[in-house]
């Protein structure tokens, strides 16, 4: 079993209450039978090539949201961005989930950006699943600070593997995160959700040099904000 392979597994083997694994956890609702099982094998895909190609840049967030996420297994990525996010690491993928591709407003300001962007950037999160209120699945809360012990040990192994040359924090949370574990080394931008779209477009856009116009109408991304 090679590193990525390893990284997967280990992922896929951990669970808290009130928290979906989007690698090992099927959603009744939404999910296809195969859901778990073609998650883990699209993150090991990506994760082998990452690992293979090396990454300039890895983004991290702070955890899954139930409109992006969940239904993806990929940070920072919706249904209608899947297929693009695994096409920047040569790897063919399908959606996961039955019925209409559900739009997270995150992640369609996010990949407005990656579209910008012509290096190897991975994405991932804090706390890499989706934590959610008690008997509520369809409803985003804040990992716990136990929770958030876990994430940062899987992180730091992540890091390890990939050996990104530049770490941006979305969000205070990430930062705090960033920083514990990569002193020095993480810059932190605005998370864009409650008004900080035009700031997180900006901060990137400087950061990689780019022209991102602020195109996007927030309304039609619905009013699920994190991821």
């Amino acid at each position: 079993m090679n590193a990525a392979a390893r990284f997967v597994s280990t992922v896929r083997g951990i669970g808290f209450r009130n928290v979906f694994n989007p690698y090992s956890d099927r959603c009744i609702v939404y999910d296809k039978v195969e859901a778990p099982s073609s998650r883990s094998a699209i993150l090991n895909a990506i994760l082998g090539a990452a690992s293979s190609q090396g990454i300039h840049s890895i983004w991290i967030g702070r955890d899954l949201g139930h409109r992006g996420g969940r239904r993806t297994g990929l940070a920072l990525t919706d249904d209608v961005h899947v297929a693009a996010h695994a096409a920047r690491w040569g790897i063919e993928t399908r959606r996961c989930t039955k019925g209409l591709p559900i739009k997270e407003r995150t992640a369609a300001i996010t990949w407005s950006m990656l579209d910008e962007i012509k290096l190897p950037v991975f994405l991932w999160n804090v706390f890499p699943f989706h934590p959610h209120e008690p008997g509520l699945p369809f409803t985003n809360r804040s990992h716990s600070a136990s929770e958030r012990e876990v994430g940062e040990e899987i992180l730091a192994e992540l890091l390890m593997l990939l050996r990104p040359e530049r770490i941006i924090a979305i969000g205070g949370d990430a930062a705090r995160c960033g920083e514990r574990l990569a002193p020095g080394k993480c810059l932190k931008v605005r998370h864009p959700s409650y008004g900080g779209q035009a700031e997180f477009l900006r901060q990137m856009s400087d950061l990689y040099g780019t022209r991102c116009s602020e195109k996007l109408q927030p309304d039609l991304f619905g009013d699920s904000i994190r991821n």
